[in-house]
């Protein structure tokens, strides 16, 4: 009985000393939303890079092509903490925008080489006779892929993409490598302050737990809906 009342104690003190007191739990609560708008951010412009990326290689333009495959070997190939830190010290440097803003690009230019592959597998999973279909219909091209091939392509890689948005989720905690105050840096600034080694990493692991199980669930009630539609 006495080891549970003194394991309850050093909770009780853990959670008061890390959350409650000085309102600590502000620092996690403004990390959460700033590494929440960081996700959706970089979603979005990994998305569309991701897009173009796809169709310049698929495209017959040697050029595009070269191009397209050569940012997905070097995205790919190096890791997202010093391409992070490259665009933050070297490429964005001279300009004013906010920290966010360059962590969304950087992590949007990461994502997109991995996007660009999903949606070419995609694209090339749609039967050809999609294509020569729509094309003897006397569709162009770009509304052949518009119209015809990417709606379909979309229950392809639907998955792959939630499963993207999720490493997405959790690759934004080297975000604080520029300073940002996601809520990876929220957990070491309790830390420096109350010198706890161990409780506000927990704390931010909760969060990120619970946070990848709200996405693997909307997700998956996405799929459902669309099976349900075929």
């Amino acid at each position: 009985m006495a080891f549970i009342d003194g394991l309850f104690k050093l909770l009780s003190d853990e959670i008061y000393f890390n959350l409650i007191r000085e309102s600590r739990y502000e620092l996690f609560l403004k990390g959460l939303l700033i590494s929440l708008q960081l996700t959706f951010c970089s979603a979005l412009v990994g998305g569309v890079i991701g897009l173009f990326v796809a169709l310049a290689r698929l495209t017959h333009n040697k050029p595009l092509n070269y191009i397209a495959t050569k940012y997905i070997d070097i995205i790919r190939g190096t890791p997202a903490v010093v391409q992070l830190l490259i665009i933050y010290y070297a490429v964005l440097a001279q300009t004013s925008l906010p920290r966010v803003t360059v962590a969304s690009i950087a992590f949007g230019i990461n994502s997109g080489a991995y996007v660009a592959e999903l949606i070419r597998a995609g694209i090339q999973a749609v039967d050809k006779g999609q294509m020569e279909a729509a094309r003897s219909l006397g569709l162009s091209y770009g509304r052949s892929m518009t119209y015809i091939i990417i709606p379909q392509a979309i229950k392809n890689i639907l998955p792959a993409m939630g499963n993207e948005v999720i490493t997405l989720w959790k690759e934004t905690a080297i975000a604080g490598f520029i300073g940002l105050d996601d809520l990876m840096r929220g957990a070491e600034i309790v830390r420096g302050r109350t010198f706890s080694n161990y409780t506000p990493y927990i704390v931010i692991a909760i969060i990120y737990f619970y946070i990848t199980l709200l996405l693997t669930q909307i997700l998956g009630r996405v799929e459902r809906r669309m099976r349900q539609s075929d």
